[in-house]
């Protein structure tokens, strides 16, 4: 199957939005139970008013924020940083947005989402059932 066909090709190539680094783009792990896909996101800062999931075109899963880590975050009192690379692109203002084509055996209307820790977890379960085939025979006449 040629790359551009492949259901993979927008969670490779999925378009970003940087603003001040690259820790704006929402990196994510993929799983495949035998019965659900899971998608883990990391979004440091965000809250759940922030996020926003949806599914588009009927199967391209689409996360965005906006928002982000309030400043006060980086001004702890009496707090000497010495690193701060969690919090880097996630100020006030940042977005972050990624977008994946789901394969054909999900169900979109039973998809749920839950956010702890900073990490976005969607859950799209499965079809049990078997598709039916997307081949369909034509007959053909003829004057013979």
């Amino acid at each position: 199957m040629a790359l551009f066909g492949d259901p993979l090709r927008r969670f490779f190539w999925s378009p970003t939005i940087y603003r001040t680094s690259p820790a704006s783009a929402a990196l994510l792990d993929w799983l495949e139970s035998p019965h659900a896909h899971i998608f883990k996101v990391n979004v440091p800062g965000y809250s759940k008013d922030e996020i926003k999931v949806q599914v588009e075109d009927g199967n391209i899963l689409v996360i965005k924020a906006e928002g982000g880590k309030d400043e006060s975050y980086f001004k702890e009192k009496d707090a000497l940083w010495h690193v701060a690379e969690r919090g880097v692109g996630m100020g006030k203002g940042e977005s972050l947005f990624r977008e994946i084509q789901l394969p054909d055996d999900v169900k979109t209307d039973q998809m749920k989402a839950h956010l702890e820790n900073g990490v976005l977890t969607i859950t799209l379960p499965k079809e049990t059932s078997p598709k039916p085939s997307k081949v369909r025979n034509i007959n053909i006449t003829s004057k013979l």
